[in-house]
């Protein structure tokens, strides 16, 4: 198709396409997927237009399902604080040690982050992920599934906020497909709760203790300590995620 792995991953996190996965995780395009991606491409080429413009075009033509959600990207968060700084990328990709390359495209919807990279990013900019999430600032005692705010890093995490405001708990559903995770480790403040709902969940504290948990085990442990995760099943892990503060 003449485009780059990172543009189709970043379609496929938006919901553009659902490739098929074989049981070795190579994803397999049907021809639908094609003809969406040809379509996309198209629009990149012929308008300029990035990701999350391409599929919010799509769905207005009709030609993705309005039930494809699409999800604050961070990148776009971090532009807006850096830009109030008056920071360069360049000073930014030095400080947070990532490059300048991948901090751009990043904010500009172009390519998804781990969590353990947009913690180092958010902590820059000395603030939490929970803010990505442009949440509102009263506290709605009811979420209903469909008003859950929503936040996806990679292709593989997503991450439904239960409750929002001036909580003094942040609870999470975590949807983690096959094989995602949250890249290298890392810490902050507070506490961490994590009950597993189903799929296969292996989580590494201080790279010494190592758990491998299965649908009914929960886990408790300080959000200090350094920690890894992943889902090493093949099926969507979905876990219920509690921090306390919220500094996650």
């Amino acid at each position: 198709m003449g485009i780059s792995s990172s543009a189709l991953r970043a379609w496929e996190a938006l919901g553009l396409v659902s490739p098929h996965r074989t049981k070795s995780r190579y994803r397999l395009y049907g021809e639908a997927d094609v003809r969406l991606i040809q379509r996309a491409v198209f629009l990149r080429r012929a308008r300029g237009l990035n990701p999350t413009a391409i599929v919010h075009v799509l769905k207005r033509q009709g030609v993705v399902s309005t039930t494809v959600e699409s999800a604050p990207l961070p990148g776009q968060s971090f532009r807006r604080l850096r830009t109030r700084r008056g920071l360069s990328l360049a000073q930014v990709a030095h400080a947070t040690k990532v490059s300048v390359g991948f901090l751009s495209a990043l904010e500009r919807g172009q390519m998804r982050s781990s969590i353990s990279t947009l913690r180092r990013i958010a902590r820059f900019y000395r603030t939490n992920i929970l803010s990505l999430f442009e949440t509102a600032a009263e506290n709605p005692r009811l979420v209903r599934p469909g008003q859950r705010k929503v936040l996806e890093t990679t292709p593989g995490v997503r991450m439904e906020l239960l409750a929002w405001g001036q909580t003094v708990m942040e609870p999470h559903l975590f949807r983690i497909k096959p094989g995602g995770g949250s890249g290298e480790s890392y810490s902050h403040e507070g506490e961490e709760f994590l009950h597993i709902l189903r799929g296969d969940f292996e989580i590494w504290l201080n790279s010494k203790e190592h758990y491998r948990l299965k649908p009914g085990d929960s886990l408790y442990f300080e959000s200090s300590t350094p920690h890894r995760w992943r889902n090493p099943g093949r099926s969507e892990a979905w876990l219920l995620w509690v921090n306390t503060p919220p500094t996650f």
